[in-house]
């Protein structure tokens, strides 16, 4: 029984041990699919999805790297399952949390980070101040681009969160007040599950590419 709006996304139980968090696992059961001798539709989708996503991001990366794309890649997949499986009942949606949204994005931004200022720090020096900026405002940008850089994973956290968050909410609002003979809500509740399903594959989506933008932007790739 649902005691408030938010419960939906409590990952506590009565049990001392949580299994809510299991759910984000779930995408382990689709790997044992590449090593079938038959392949099966699942896997096709995933291997046609996994094409694309590496022929678009090795552009990005200006094919200098392979290990980055695997790594967003990965991310994509994790990110785009439990989106998909919290729009099951009774699955906990796990990206709805900052908590495992800032362990993706605080790892990676904070490897980059220290790569990029041990190895190439004049680079990030001069990205500090745009070309063509006044001196007089030089020491402003400084702080701008400092502090855009360090919220840059907290911002992706929220994005993803709150798309999570406002849509879960919405639907569960609309079904609080919903009857079996009220087409209108029926209708909204069925356009809303199809809003929600592409929502999950385009935050999946943009998460990965921010967080491939953010890298090519400080030159990790040699």
């Amino acid at each position: 029984m649902m005691t408030n709006l938010f419960s939906t996304f409590d990952p506590s139980t009565s049990q001392k041990l949580s299994i809510n968090w299991v759910s984000m696992m779930l995408f382990l059961m689709i790997m044992p699919m590449k090593f079938w001798i038959k392949s099966s539709r699942i896997m096709t989708m995933i291997m046609f999805v996994s094409n694309k996503l590496n022929l678009e991001l090795m552009t990005t990366l200006n094919n200098k790297s392979k290990e980055i794309t695997m790594i967003m890649i990965s991310i994509f997949m994790l990110i785009l399952v439990n989106n998909l499986l919290g729009l099951l009942p009774y699955i906990f949606t796990a990206t709805s949390h900052m908590s495992m949204n800032l362990s993706m994005a605080l790892p990676m931004w904070i490897s980059t980070m220290l790569f990029s200022w041990f190895n190439k720090t004049k680079m990030m020096l001069v990205h500090l101040t745009p070309l063509g900026t006044p001196e007089a405002i030089m020491p402003f940008m400084v702080m701008i681009e400092m502090i855009s850089s360090l919220i840059r994973p907290i911002s992706l956290s929220v994005r993803l969160t709150a798309n999570m968050i406002t849509g879960h909410l919405l639907m569960t609002l609309l079904e609080s007040s919903m009857e079996m003979k009220n087409i209108p809500i029926l209708s909204v509740q069925v356009f809303l599950m199809m809003f929600e399903t592409a929502v999950a594959f385009i935050q999946a989506y943009v998460f990965m590419m921010l967080m491939t933008l953010y890298i090519s932007e400080v030159n990790y790739v040699k």
